[in-house]
């Protein structure tokens, strides 16, 4: 049985999209805090993301939250959601969006 890994893609960043960071009032896609999502054909899912800071005090909180909500989509059998800061983030990855919502447009 073969996965439609673009559906199930879609249907990550749909739940991406619902976890905001706890300082800023903007979802992580927007911060551009998602660098990558990858998808196998047995439906595991590898994210990786940053933080807008590396002493963010609510890490932790963000990833398990990630983790909970992707685990959440029809198809996906496992998640690994890895925090890398490199390249660091910069508000510059920042989505137009998010630029205008915190009022950098």
């Amino acid at each position: 049985m073969s996965i439609d890994k673009t559906l199930i893609e879609e249907k990550i960043y749909e739940q991406l999209h619902t976890v905001n960071d706890p300082e800023i009032p903007v979802d992580i896609v927007e911060l551009g805090l998602i660098y990558g999502v990858e998808i196998n054909d047995a439906g595991y899912v590898s994210i990786t993301m940053t933080l807008t800071a590396p002493a963010c005090p609510v890490a932790g909180e963000i990833v398990l939250e990630v983790d909970r909500k992707v685990r959440e989509v029809e198809g996906v059998t496992d998640v690994n959601v890895m925090l890398t800061f490199s390249p660091a983030w910069t508000k510059d990855r920042m989505s137009e969006v998010a630029k205008l919502e915190l009022g950098f447009l």
